[in-house]
């Protein structure tokens, strides 16, 4: 049994050693904070500075935007009808034009494919490229696009739709895509060559891109050299013709100088085959829309919902700089206070 003594030496420790702490902590709260206030501010705005340099981004699983860019680069393509501006220009810098436009619009954390479209194929150039961190190569590979990336001179949409949803598996994510097309197919669709999209899945997740003006035009043709020859002919164009387009093949590929039109009347014209590219999208359940060097066109793009749900970066960089521009402007609180006193005392006098 512990003493009357013992109890009261203990109880006067506790109370000393309380006492202690409570004037510690004042210390702190007051002397040490009132001292050293800047200099800790500081030294917090080092830090955060240094997180924004040196570590800016943290992983984060979210939902983002991943685009597959598709091109059709058949010959059709080469024609001139539509405008950048005022100047008259062909359909494959048109298209060109509206990709760059639609990837210098996206946000940072916006991944984007490339791929090209001939014959009843499609090819895959780009795996999916954050925007911010690649936009040089990606519209760099966008400015190298041109008609002798195919493969073969026909052109079956339906076929190069089907195979694209195949590819869309190797990108790693899914994919929003948007395929530029004149919607000129060689052979034209018939009761024989027409193939059932019905049950494609990629619906959804794409979006025909019509391009071309709504006049007939010519075709110029071109040799394999890419210097302009004449314009395809009415007989070479429709010598294509068949249930699966085996018997045409792009002679200006191999040959100096191909046949092209003898005369004006004997030219092949195409245009842009809007109800032919709104016939495709309602069959697979997607979407059509003619593109156009307007807000519009690029407002509905940057609209369309994130398909994608991965583990990417997350810039930090912004919340570092505005914690750290926040505190600099507490640094001069005291300041601040000092002089609302002294203004207060004055008029309260």
């Amino acid at each position: 049994m512990s003493s009357p003594t013992k109890k009261g030496t203990a109880m006067y420790s506790s109370v000393k050693n309380s006492a202690t702490m409570k004037k510690l902590v004042a210390f702190v709260k007051h002397d040490f904070l009132q001292e050293h206030y800047e200099s800790l501010l500081l030294v917090i705005i080092i830090v955060l500075l240094s997180l924004a340099i040196f570590k800016p981004e943290i992983q984060l699983k979210q939902d983002v935007k991943n685009y597959l860019l598709l091109a059709d680069v058949s010959q059709s393509m080469n024609a001139e009808d539509v405008k950048i501006g005022a100047k008259i220009t062909n359909r494959m810098a048109y298209t060109q034009h509206l990709m760059k436009k639609v990837v210098a619009d996206a946000e940072c954390g916006t991944y984007f494919s490339l791929g090209v479209f001939a014959a009843e194929n499609v090819a895959l150039l780009l795996m999916p490229l954050e925007v911010c961190k690649n936009y040089d190569e990606i519209t760099d590979s966008i400015d190298h696009l041109e008609w002798r990336m195919a493969w073969r001179g026909n052109s079956r949409l339906s076929f190069g739709i089907k195979t694209a949803e195949t590819m869309i598996d190797y990108l790693n994510m899914p994919a929003y895509m948007l395929f530029f097309t004149d919607g000129d197919e060689a052979p034209k669709v018939n009761a024989i060559n027409k193939l059932d999209l019905s049950r494609l899945q990629i619906g959804k997740n794409l979006l025909l891109v019509g391009v071309g003006g709504n006049l007939p035009v010519p075709i110029p043709r071109y040799n394999s050299s890419n210097k302009w020859v004449g314009y395809w002919s009415s007989d070479t164009k429709e010598s294509s013709a068949g249930a699966v387009g085996v018997s045409y093949s792009d002679t200006s590929i191999d040959e100096p100088d191909p046949t092209v039109a003898y005369a004006e009347y004997d030219r092949y014209l195409s245009q842009l085959d809007t109800q032919y590219l709104k016939k495709v999208a309602v069959e697979v359940k997607g979407t059509y829309m003619k593109g156009t060097d307007s807000p519009a066109f690029y407002d509905h793009v940057r609209e369309l919902k994130p398909v994608a749900n991965i583990v990417t970066d997350y810039s930090m960089r912004w919340i570092y700089l505005s914690l750290g521009l926040l505190l600099i402007l507490l640094t001069y609180l005291p300041n601040i206070i000092a002089l609302s006193k002294q203004v207060f005392r004055k008029y309260a006098v």
